[in-house]
């Protein structure tokens, strides 16, 4: 016998969830899956089980356009412990290394500078980069060594908002796809002749989504109790807010849907590697890009 189909509606739409402390990613977009009865879901941007805050999800449609919140860029606030280093970099791992060295706050202050902009980084060895196939974590609990190669990551602002106490600091980063705070909290330490690990992250931003919005899994358990939890969605159009629209008629959004070009118009300019979506009086249709004086679609969003 084949495999049975999964169950559940067919809705469209992005949950701005505020993930709590102990849940994976996944486990998180499966209890909220579970709670909206959805058919189809996925997230945009993984957070570690210590990590809190902001986990767009995306369900139905919506999941086409999950790649621009991968891309988009994000705002953390985390917290440093001076004075220890662990093997995953964070509060869960064991200490491997301790320091008497607590950095005065001109000395943090000086040491931003170094890490804004486009920077070289290596990820952490407990991560879900791939290496050889396996998820670096596994091989990492196994006591393997795990040798990454150094990325280029983007880091726009990184500020220092409070030092408690002399063992712990308090910053604010926003940065761009691929970028550990995990990593830049390391490198961090380690130009402030140091060691630390980080015992507090909270995810603030991910493009459009903000943590003012966000929802929890217990208020939203408490909505699908009252058959009220849809009213939680945002519009698929929410993640395409940052691309050029073009707005096309009933027969273009035929031809759309079918795979085919359109005009696109008098007096519009496109750049001709900029990603475009169409809109019919305000529904996405379809995510493409300029053809000469067309517009090619790419991923077509069916009608819900």
């Amino acid at each position: 016998m084949g495999r049975a189909r999964k169950k559940g509606q067919n809705i469209t739409g992005w949950l701005v969830l505020d993930k709590p402390l102990g849940l994976s990613s996944t486990q998180a977009l499966g209890k909220a899956r579970w709670l909206l009865n959805a058919k189809k879901a996925g997230h945009a941007g993984t957070l570690d089980p210590l990590a809190t805050g902001v986990l767009p999800l995306a369900f139905g449609e919506a999941t086409k356009t999950i790649s621009f919140m991968m891309e988009a860029q994000k705002t953390y606030e985390f917290t440093i412990r001076w004075g220890q280093s662990t093997t995953t970099l964070d509060s869960e791992g064991e200490v491997v290394a301790n320091s008497g060295m607590r950095p005065e706050r001109a000395a943090i202050e000086a040491a931003l500078s170094e890490f804004i902009g486009d920077i070289e980084q290596i990820p952490p060895a407990f991560s879900a980069i791939k290496v050889d196939g396996k998820r670096a974590y596994t091989l990492a609990r196994a006591g393997k060594d795990v040798v990454l190669k150094s990325r280029n990551v983007r880091i726009d602002a990184l500020t220092l908002l409070a030092m408690p106490d002399a063992d712990h600091a308090v910053f604010m980063v926003e940065c761009g796809k691929g970028t550990y705070v995990r990593s830049l909290m390391r490198d961090l330490a380690m130009a402030l002749g140091t060691e630390g690990h980080v015992v507090h992250l909270r995810r603030t931003q991910v493009g459009p989504f903000k943590a003012a919005n966000a929802i929890s899994l217990t208020t939203l358990e408490a909505l699908a109790a009252k058959d009220e939890a849809m009213n939680t969605l945002a519009p698929l159009a929410v993640s395409l807010a940052h691309l050029p629209a073009l707005s096309i008629s009933v027969a273009e959004t035929e031809d759309v849907r079918h795979g085919r070009t359109v005009p696109l118009g008098a007096g519009r300019a496109f750049d001709d590697k900029a990603m475009i979506y169409t809109h019919f009086e305000g529904e996405p249709v379809a995510i493409g890009m300029k053809d000469g004086v067309y517009f090619k679609p790419v991923r077509v969003f069916n009608r819900h």
